[in-house]
């Protein structure tokens, strides 16, 4: 696992390994369009999704990803200005080299989408309509009109890289679009200030939001049969929830609410009581909580043996994806519910008990 980065002297943010001197300059001016295989060397690999999970990666990494994507060619309704990244996991040095270039391919058009989605001051309409472009150009890869497509869409640095992958690795563009669906909704709901009714929507929302991305890795893999799924969807369903759960302090106050009425209503809970503050958290919102961090814990668990059905790189890789959620949920519980108004995160003094478990993880 690759624990830190190096950070640029002039800029103060991460710089990328994979850069040659001359395209550090261009970096240091804000002028880096390198989108490449190399750029997976500057990111580690967290158990945080994107947002919406978004949530994917072993430890809950504080680094952020720079945005070797430049802005596109401003769109009527595209956001233009990109300030804010999301972890997500992309190829660690633990990944095979062979399959870096497809996972970062992955990564630039699941992380711009979620830019689209969340980032700039940019209205409801304007977001979803931006959105939609982008899954129209999506649906136009391995067609007639991809060459077209890839000639005139405004993202030309992902979806050059993404045809050329899904083409040479057969990426299934149903999950793909799945992504989408997810980024779609989730902008719907913060617009209209729609909550989950229950866990089985939120689930549905993880189904579209988290689950895809482990199933693109198994393909890659050359995994596919059905146990494998299912304990590759019971993870990444966990790492999202976990997501949800570690940053309430953060979604609350932007209007993004995740914990389902049905289970505020059952624990006699209000939803204009859930604030992130310290006096809202009541023992009925602490039992909730400390519940939800259980069902996380379950499925986690349940789609831990996959593990053992990866091989080399992979295998390991996956263990610290386990490990690194696992390591979340502990210090969830040992917060006692104050994640409702503070932020955990994983550090440099966690790497060791997390390698630690991931060398001895049952079969």
């Amino acid at each position: 696992m690759k624990p830190t980065l190096q950070n640029d002297e002039k800029t103060k943010q991460p710089w990328c390994p994979g850069l040659k001197k001359e395209e550090k300059r261009s970096y240091r001016a804000g002028r880096c369009t390198k989108v490449s295989a190399d750029c997976a060397r500057s990111y580690a690999f967290t158990p945080s999704f994107y947002r919406p999970a978004t949530s994917l990666g072993a430890a809950q990494s504080t680094i952020r990803p720079v945005n070797h994507t430049p802005p596109a060619s401003p769109a009527p309704h595209e956001p233009g200005s990109i300030t804010h990244y999301e972890n997500f996991p992309v190829a660690s040095w633990l990944c095979p080299p062979q399959l870096r270039p497809p996972i970062a391919a992955i990564y630039h058009f699941a992380r711009t989408a979620d830019d689209l989605a969340d980032e700039g001051d940019f209205s409801t309409e304007q977001r979803l309509l931006t959105l939609q472009q982008y899954a129209t150009d999506l649906q136009h890869i391995g067609t007639a009109g991809e060459a077209s497509m890839l000639a005139r869409t405004a993202w030309p640095q992902v979806f050059g890289p993404l045809a050329a992958q899904v083409q040479a690795h057969q990426l299934p563009k149903q999950l793909l679009a799945d992504l989408l669906s997810a980024f779609d909704q989730d902008v719907r709901m913060t617009g209209a200030q729609t909550r989950y009714t229950d866990m089985a929507q939120l689930l549905d929302y993880c189904r579209r939001s988290a689950n895809p991305i482990g199933r693109l890795l198994l393909h890659l893999y050359g995994v596919g049969h059905a146990k494998a799924l299912i304990q590759s969807d019971a993870i990444c369903t966990a790492l999202q929830l976990i997501n949800f759960w570690q940053d309430l302090s953060q979604d609350l106050p932007r209007q993004r609410h995740y914990l389902p009425d049905a289970d505020l209503a059952r624990h006699g809970l209000a939803r204009s009581a859930i604030k992130p503050e310290a006096q809202a958290l009541t023992p009925a919102l602490q039992t909730l909580l400390d519940e939800l961090n259980r069902q996380a814990r379950s499925l986690m668990n349940h789609g831990a043996p996959l593990v053992h059905q990866l091989p080399g790189r992979a295998g390991w890789e996956l263990r610290l994806v386990v490990q690194g959620g696992l390591r979340i949920l502990n210090k969830l519980d040992a917060m006692q519910g104050r994640n409702l108004y503070q932020r955990i995160k994983l550090g440099k003094k966690d790497v060791p008990a997390m390698l630690w478990q991931a060398l001895i993880m049952p079969t």
